[in-house]
């Protein structure tokens, strides 16, 4: 068997504030965005990367992946916020098996209502703790570590 590697002093440090800040920040921004817009922090998600998709649409998959779902789990989501008419779905004109997710105007409109709430709670629990250098390589690092998980291109912005 081969040798384990544990974390070092400064490394536990970091991987415990990490995980500890990020359940607690998600927490608070999801608790404020379904008190306020019945939103839960996926179907934010969901709405806030189709409204910056090229004509407010993806396919099925490109999200289940971008957002670490399964599929079905976002053709879960997706089909209770097609019942909100927050989304709609549409297959693919080119390939009949491909679905499409596209954003309604009702789903954009709440998502202006409940993006500057939810966006300004980043700055306030999270980022104006940072001065800009470990902003800089928080982000780095972890587009980084992010496209290494998901295999994804890495293009230099993250």
């Amino acid at each position: 068997m081969g040798h384990t590697r544990w974390l070092n002093e400064q490394e536990k440090r970091a991987w415990t504030a990490f995980t500890t800040a990020h359940a607690l920040l998600y927490r608070r921004v999801e608790q404020r965005d379904k008190r306020d817009f019945g939103l839960s922090g996926l179907r934010y998600e969901i709405l806030a990367r189709l409204s910056s998709a090229p004509d407010r649409e993806l396919r099925m998959a490109e999200p289940a992946g971008a957002l670490i779902n399964s599929k079905s789990g976002l053709t879960n989501q997706i089909g209770q916020m097609e019942k909100s008419e927050l989304v709609r779905r549409r297959t693919c004109p080119s390939d009949e098996r491909a679905v499409h997710a596209v954003l309604t105007d009702d789903g954009m409109a709440l998502l202006k209502q409940a993006t500057p709430g939810h966006v300004q709670m980043v700055p306030e629990l999270l980022m104006g703790v940072l001065t800009p250098d470990p902003v800089r390589a928080l982000a780095d690092g972890l587009g980084e570590a992010g496209c290494r998980m998901t295999a994804g291109p890495c293009d230099g912005e993250t």
